[in-house]
């Protein structure tokens, strides 16, 4: 990919920087010749998939459906999406449901193929909807290249508010964030927990992460973050630690954000709110 995204700086500067110029960024990067390429063929050619045979035999479709759900690294394994797709999500024991991370049944769900007679690739819509989504996501891509970091940032807006559009419980809001590995980052990282927490059973986790979140933000439940001002301290507070932790000197740019942010029990994200 010819266009690489401008990201000068990190942690919080970086996010600054980022935000105001994303949209200028973005608009570049989607003009860029192999992604013009990309999602024309996409454009032309997906209304002729009527399978998630004839999807999975096609590598250019493929490759901007899968990367549209940032799940561009299964692109070799045809015969696990096939099964994912043709499983479909209203069967509770289909494959997309049973998997842990739910970014695949989000993938299955949009395509319908195991749930309708004709799947959502003959609606008028669903070009659009795709190319826009894995215009978003490439784009992360690129910034990550650069940062891991900002691109897990970047992710967090569009992966709550999908997590936040359905209809479940308060724990089915935890369990979706916990199975959706980008997110469950940002959380972990946000809220001060290891990564071995995955090894724990599930109900441990859900307790541990909903207990570390009434702690640091003062609310245990993932609908607070409908609030967008929410949703800035979570991603502030995920940069600031993220960085203390990859340069934890006194010396270190993310040290007296760290200080600040671990200095007031009462208010841990005051300095940001």
């Amino acid at each position: 990919m010819s266009f690489q995204p401008a990201l000068p700086l990190s942690g919080l500067a970086g996010w600054s920087f980022l935000e105001r110029t994303r949209g200028r960024q973005q608009q570049a990067f989607n003009a860029s010749s192999v992604m013009q390429r990309d999602t024309t063929y996409f454009r032309e050619n997906i209304a002729s998939v009527r399978t998630a045979e004839d999807l999975v035999a096609d590598r250019r479709l493929l490759r901007v459906a899968l990367g549209a759900f940032g799940l561009g690294d299964d692109i070799d394994n045809r015969y696990f999406i096939r099964k994912i797709l043709e499983g479909g999500t209203l069967d509770p024991d289909s494959l997309a449901n049973r998997l842990a991370d739910k970014r695949y049944h989000a993938f299955a769900k949009v395509f319908g193929f195991g749930d309708f007679a004709t799947a959502n690739t003959q609606l008028a819509d669903f070009p659009d909807r795709i190319i826009t989504a894995y215009q978003n996501r490439e784009f992360e891509v690129r910034i990550g290249e650069q940062d891991p970091d900002m691109r897990l940032a970047l992710s967090v807006e569009r992966e709550l508010g999908q997590i936040l559009d359905r209809k479940t419980t308060d724990d089915g809001y935890w369990y979706f964030v916990m199975g959706t590995p980008p997110l469950r980052k940002v959380f972990e990282t946000a809220l001060g927990l290891p990564s071995t927490t995955a090894g724990l059973e599930l109900d441990q986790q859900l307790r541990l992460f909903r207990e570390r979140s009434e702690r640091v933000f003062g609310n245990g439940e993932v609908s607070q973050f409908a609030d967008p001002e929410k949703r800035d301290q979570l991603v502030r507070r995920f940069l600031v630690l993220s960085e203390s932790q990859a340069q934890p000197s006194m010396l270190s740019p993310g040290y007296a954000a760290l200080a600040l942010l671990q200095g007031s029990a009462s208010d841990p994200l005051g300095t940001f709110s």
